[in-house]
Parts: structure tokens; C-alpha cells; sequence
């Protein structure tokens, strides 16, 4: 059995992107029964830029729910806080002492958010990627499910892995990616240059897993297409990029390939497709609204599914740091 590891930062409410290009793939991946999954709230990534502490436990607790909601929390999945199991901290530590300055340097989501801020820059931020590779590899995880953006992260990941391994002996496995064909990348609904965010300041370029259909609705109508007015993907035209975006949208939604669509809408507007591509996204969601809302007044047992999640991570990533802390020559601490 393959061992699976992914997590969502709790720096803003989940979006359909986050839900489409992630959430809904990791419920197949488990469904599969190959799989041993390892899911977190990343609530120690979100701390690299500055966050409000009653919003963070509440969006924590909202995105556990809703990972609950959507079957996560099922079989062997274990789903869990990331400041809950201290030893991503510690193997993060041991690991920042074995990656470059130049490579982390050199990392283009570091570059990009340091440009728009310099004077609120952390260090936190600047060494994301190598908590990010204690992540995976407390875990000894087989593949990563990761969006195109952190891609370059898991590429560092790997190469500190082979690093350490070349040092002292075969440590770590070295992950590999894992991208969905289909659904990978959802952009915003107004600017489709730009991946669909939480931290977006167009409330009308996202769609939470929250939102109401009337809300769902008015967002999609909303989106910005073309002047062509014909529903068929268009890869190769960045001017079709707004109706390529709710195509692939709609694609994720309802499992139909772009054929099918262009054949389903063929003759008919964007008006028709905007409404048919806001019925399914509130069809898909429905079920896990209706479940998060159930969820929501059962907080006993929510707490019971993180608190036993993170006792299975600890014993998991702990014999992880142990190997770790013997080859590199610490002392064993007495166990009373």
C-alpha cells in the first residue's frame, strides 16, 4: 500500500478550486483502496504571514469539518492538525540544515509574494519549502497530490531527500507528484490568469465550499468569457482563457470531457452554459454542505477524529525523526 500526504493551509476559507483541484481528488485516491492517506490543516504554513488567532482556530476547525464532510476522515485516512504532531517542526529544523540558501532562493512563490511585500517578508516565508519536504518526508509518503504551483516545492523536497540519503544511507523515500489530468488548476472566475485564491480581493473571482447556491450562481454569471460566444475549449487562444476556465470547471464538476460539452452546448450561448455549469457546481456541492452542516453540531466527535488522527501521526513521523536523529549522531533521550 502506497502512502498519500496532502494538507490545505488554514490561511482563508476553502474554495471550489481547493475542492475541485484537490479535496475531491484525495476522497478518489482513498475510495481506491490502494492508498494510506495522511491529510493536515497546514496551520503552521499559515503563520508565514501574520494571522488573526480567533479566525485561524475558526477557519482550522472549519476546514477539518469540512475534510469530514467529504469523506476524508474514512477507513485508513488519518486527518489531522499540523501543529498537533511537533515532529514537522523538529524534522524541519534537521532538514533546513542540509538545503542551500540558493535553492531556496530560488523559488519562484517566494520570489512572487516577497516582490508584493518586501517590509513584511519572514523568515517563515522564506523557508516554507523545507517544512514543506519535513512534511512529506516524516511520512515516508510515495506521492504527493500537488497543484502545478508547488510542483517546484516537491522538486526540493526530493532533491534535499537524495541529499540527506547520499550522506547517510537510504532514509527517506523520494516522492513523486501526483496531478490530476482534469480539474488541477481552477483559475479565478474573473481573472483567469491567475489560479482561484482565498486571498483574492474580488469576492466574485472565487467560490467558497460555503457559499450559498443563490451566491454560486450570481458568481458564475458573473465570470468574465469572450466575444466569441461559442462553448469548445480553446487551449491555444489565451484570449478564450475566462470560458476555458468554467469548461474545465464544468468538466470537474460533472465528469464530462470537453468533447462531450463542446456537443452538449453546441448552437447555444454562454448564458445556457453559465446556468448549466451553476446547477452542477451547486449539485456538487450540496451533499457536502448538508453534511458539513451536520457536522457542524457534533463538535465531540470532530475532536475525537483529529485528536486520534494526530496520535497515529505522531508514532508514524516520530520513527521517521528517530531514524533521522540516529544517523546524524544524537543522543538517544531516556524514555520514562
Amino acid at each position: 500500500m502506497q502512502t498519500i500526504l496532502s494538507g490545505v493551509q488554514a490561511s482563508g476559507h476553502l474554495t471550489l478550486g481547493n475542492y475541485l483541484g484537490a479535496i475531491k481528488n484525495w476522497r478518489e485516491l482513498h475510495k481506491d483502496g490502494r492508498y494510506r492517506c495522511w491529510f493536515f490543516v497546514a496551520d503552521l504554513h499559515s503563520i508565514t504571514v501574520r494571522q488573526n488567532p480567533a479566525e485561524l482556530r475558526e477557519r482550522s476547525i472549519e476546514i477539518m469539518t469540512l475534510y469530514l464532510a467529504a469523506g476524508l476522515g474514512q477507513g485508513e485516512n488519518s486527518i489531522f492538525f499540523q501543529s498537533h504532531v511537533p515532529q514537522h517542526a523538529e524534522l524541519g529544523w534537521v532538514l533546513g540544515c542540509y538545503c542551500n540558501l540558493g535553492e531556496l532562493s530560488r523559488m519562484t512563490q517566494f520570489k512572487d509574494k516577497s516582490g508584493k511585500n518586501e517590509a513584511g517578508i519572514t523568515s517563515g516565508l522564506f523557508t516554507y519549502p523545507v517544512l514543506m519536504a519535513a512534511d512529506i518526508l516524516a511520512y515516508q509518503a510515495d506521492l504527493v497530490p500537488v497543484g502545478a504551483d508547488q510542483k517546484q516545492h516537491l522538486e526540493l523536497c526530493r532533491d534535499v531527500a537524495v541529499r540527506f540519503n547520499g550522506i547517510y544511507g537510504e532514509t527517506f523515500k523520494i516522492p513523486e507528484p501526483f496531478i490530476p489530468k482534469e480539474g488541477a488548476r481552477i483559475m479565478s472566475l474573473q481573472d483567469p490568469s491567475m489560479k482561484m485564491s482565498k486571498s483574492d480581493p474580488n469576492s466574485n473571482g472565487y467560490i467558497l465550499l460555503l457559499d450559498k447556491p443563490d451566491t454560486i450562481m450570481k458568481k458564475i454569471k458573473r465570470a468574465v468569457t469572450d466575444s466569441v460566444g461559442e462553448v469548445r475549449f480553446d487551449a491555444e487562444n489565451p484570449e478564450r482563457a475566462g470560458i476555458n476556465n468554467l469548461i474545465s470547471i464544468y468538466s470537474a464538476a460533472t465528469g464530462k470531457d470537453f468533447e462531450q460539452i463542446a456537443h452538449e452546448f453546441e448552437g447555444k450561448g454562454y448564458g445556457a452554459f453559465k446556468q448549466a455549469a451553476g446547477e452542477a457546481i451547486i449539485d456538487v456541492l450540496a451533499p457536502l454542505q448538508e453534511e458539513y452542516g451536520r457536522l457542524s453540531n457534533d463538535k465531540e466527535y470532530v475532536r475525537s477524529v483529529y485528536t486520534k488522527s494526530a496520535e497515529q501521526a505522531r508514532e508514524a513521523a516520530q520513527k521517521t525523526l528517530a531514524d533521522v536523529y540516529e544517523r546524524i549522531g544524537f543522543i538517544p533521550k531516556e524514555e520514562r
